[in-house]
């Protein structure tokens, strides 16, 4: 039975047809996935569903007395909610009737009508709606959504807009209605909210509609596809990987109709001439009204799509950078708290705010690496800090020679110069007007849209000139915070497929499960206020979260290995290694300091940070050997580090070697490095085998195993120099 019936319904904004006589229906316990490009009428089909609009034509039937609750992209919350005197009392207001049923059976206990028929009701109703365990929900909801404890007494008036939207979520859970909508509800999550929502709406029992982008979250919450293209709404069953297998196969059928169709009116059109020629009328006739009755079908048209560039626009392909390209030792990240005397460098403790500690980290060419944790954790902090956005507040940390780094800022709501999206542009770089409207016709801006101002964008196109300002300058180091937000699902394909095709290194923070799986080799988790990189993808990481690994668990099981288990101060010298991964690949990885050169410039924030910095404040200094990212000289002092100069050394000179002790040593390595070139070469070999090319699993196989004995290798090569340093 259907609780919702759309019917011929058509909405119309100005003279733009957003929908045209849809018509679809909703039944009980139905979970569907509203899907289509930006702009194409999602949340006017949810406006319409829940009431809040009525439709130009056609009608929206109810069932009576239906309880519908819709979340928007950004809640607007109610003044109930504001003037809620803490967080939990806010979102459990969102149980009305169970907070309406505990008043008055209240009331009624205090009267002593408690042998009365009317307490007995209630008191089944306030039963069955699971009343007696809805602070326990109430508590649930808050975690799962990401809200600490200490939170929970926070006043919602004190809330950010998006903290606001995740606790008017959990509100929404609480009333529990029949038909729940919901609109991008992914926005503002981390992946544990994330999953803990996919569990919630897979245990509720009343009928969805959910709006979102996000593709893993739809494949785990719905079992229908409502796709809204052309104005027009089509049905698909299943969850979005089986609506996108139908719906290439729907538009490989419509194009191979519509081509046998125009054949087919080509041929009557020739036959009808033909007859006429040959007049013979009668036949001629029979060939018109057959031509008549073939009515042309109509082509698809392809779907404008994101084609991001394969080089920049200025300066074609970037440089080759060293093999490390980012690598982290001791590092502490965080902000400095504002002083009185701006122009003077801070020292004293008080004056930072450490958010996250990395023991050791290292980016190596051609990585694609995902940052991840939870919120707050410090994943931007230190993509700021890496990208020269942020100071660091102590530690080590070294960008490889040959690094030309391009950031995509999180944060859009800066400023973006220029009043146009065409002026942004020519703001950036010095263009002919040509030139530039060919780059942004790349990123969906075509036409009037390069004369659309920039501060009335919406989040999507936002996100595309974002994009299209990243790629005016040549870099072989992405950093991107982010970069899926308020992209729509082919404008997220086409940026997935870059970058699983680019020669340029990644370092992505994202909460997109399906971006981190596909593109991601590897990840550096932040938590616990550490960061620590993890061997394997999203999956690998989430099932061995389920087994118990943890950040701090991971950090300490390195320390012991790496250290006998003595502790080291922030900021010491640490070996080569990956904290939080006890694998060889990871182990094998070299500590090979690389002298570096200043990255490309550009603005700051977007288009490139560049790597030298003004040693005074505390960040980097630059030296004919290599530069180091240095936290205040006290703090190096208290840490037992050399400072000089504004920087502080974390590679001090190795001890002499004996005479004996450095032949036993160099006999070692040297027999070390001959087996691994031997093992290279061999398999080398292999690789030029037809079969093992004709193998995919051997040829897996084949290449893992190169790639182990070249990061051993390298490792073994760093052993040999270090060797040398201590040479007697």
């Amino acid at each position: 039975m259907s609780i919702v019936r759309l019917q011929g319904v058509h909405r119309e904004v100005g003279d733009f047809v957003i929908l045209d006589h849809v018509d679809a229906a909703i039944a009980a316990g139905d979970r569907i996935g509203l899907v289509g490009p930006n702009g194409a009428g999602k949340t006017t089909l949810l406006r319409l569903v829940a009431g809040v609009d009525e439709p130009d034509e056609g009608a929206v039937h109810r069932k009576r007395a239906l309880s519908i609750a819709m979340l928007s992209q950004e809640a607007h919350v109610d003044s109930a909610f504001i003037e809620s005197p803490s967080l939990r009392l806010a979102v459990r207001s969102g149980a009305r009737r169970l907070e309406e049923l505990e008043r008055t059976l209240r009331q009624i206990e205090h009267e002593g009508r408690v042998t009365e028929p009317e307490y007995e009701s209630l008191q089944h109703e306030f039963a069955v709606k699971d009343g007696y365990s809805l602070d326990q929900r109430v508590e649930e909801a808050l975690s799962g959504l990401g809200f600490e404890r200490a939170d929970w007494d926070r006043s919602p008036t004190n809330l950010s807009g998006g903290e606001q939207t995740r606790a008017a979520l959990a509100r929404l859970l609480l009333s529990d209605p029949e038909l729940l909508l919901l609109d991008e509800p992914t926005n503002h999550l981390d992946l544990g909210a994330l999953e803990w929502l996919e569990e919630h709406l897979g245990r509720r029992h009343g009928s969805l509609i959910v709006a979102s982008h996000d593709r893993a979250f739809l494949d785990a919450t719905v079992t229908r596809v409502w796709e809204l293209r052309d104005r027009r709404l089509t049905p698909f069953r299943g969850g979005y990987a089986a609506y996108a297998r139908q719906r290439e196969e729907r538009d490989i059928r419509a194009d191979e109709d519509a081509e046998d169709r125009a054949g087919q009116i080509t041929r009557e059109r020739e036959l009808v001439q033909l007859y006429r020629h040959q007049r013979k009328y009668s036949k001629m006739h029979e060939h018109e009204a057959r031509l008549e009755a073939l009515q042309p079908l109509e082509k698809r048209r392809s779907d404008a799509r994101l084609k991001l560039p394969t080089e920049a626009l200025a300066g074609g392909a970037p440089a080759r950078s060293y093999e490390s390209v980012v690598r982290a030792e001791g590092l502490v990240v965080g902000y400095l708290a504002p002083t009185a005397a701006p122009t003077a460098a801070p020292t004293a403790a008080s004056s930072q705010t450490a958010v996250a500690r990395v023991p050791w980290l290292e980016l190596r060419r051609g990585d694609r690496i995902g940052i991840v944790g939870p919120n707050g954790a410090g994943k931007t902090t230190l993509l700021r800090t890496i990208g020269g956005d942020l100071p660091p507040l102590d530690g080590a940390l070294d960008i490889g020679r040959n690094v030309q780094l391009s950031y995509l800022a999180q944060l859009r709501d800066a400023p973006i110069p220029g009043a146009t999206v065409l002026d942004a542009l020519l703001d950036e770089m010095p263009l002919t007007a040509a030139a530039a409207r060919s780059h942004l016709a790349r990123f969906l801006f075509r036409g009037d849209d390069v004369f659309k101002e920039v501060t009335a964008l919406s989040g999507g196109e936002r996100s595309r000139l974002e994009l299209a300002l990243l790629f005016l300058l040549p870099a072989n180091l992405l950093l991107l915070d982010e970069p899926t937000n308020h992209l729509d699902i082919p404008a997220r394909e086409a940026l997935e497929a870059f970058m699983a095709t680019t020669d340029a290194t990644l370092l992505v923070v994202s909460h997109d499960r399906r971006l981190l799986e596909k593109v991601c080799n590897s990840l550096w988790v932040v938590d616990d206020g550490l960061a620590v990189p993890f061997d394997g993808g999203y999956r690998a990481w989430r099932a061995a979260v389920a087994d118990g690994w943890t950040v701090r668990a991971a950090a300490e099981r390195e320390a012991v290995r790496l250290h006998g288990g003595q502790s080291r101060e922030t900021g010491a010298r640490r070996p080569g290694g990956a904290v939080g991964t006890s694998s060889p690949k990871a182990a094998a990885r070299t500590k090979r300091a690389v002298a570096s050169s200043p990255g490309s410039s550009g603005r700051g924030g977007r288009l490139g940070a560049p790597a030298t910095r003004d040693a005074s404040d505390g960040s980097v200094s630059a030296d004919s050997a290599h530069f180091a990212v240095s936290g205040p000289a006290d703090q190096a002092r208290s840490a037992g580090l050399a400072v000089s100069t504004g920087s502080v050394s974390t590679r001090p000179r190795p001890e002499k070697l004996s005479k004996d002790a450095y032949r036993r040593r160099k006999a070692q390595i040297e027999e070390e490095l001959a087996v691994l070139n031997a093992r290279k070469h061999r398999l080398e070999s292999a690789l030029l085998d037809p079969g093992v090319h004709g193998n995919f699993v051997e040829l897996r196989r084949v290449s893992g195993d190169l790639a182990t004995v070249d990061e051993a290798l390298a490792a073994a090569e760093e052993s040999w120099l270090e060797m040398e340093e201590a040479a007697p």
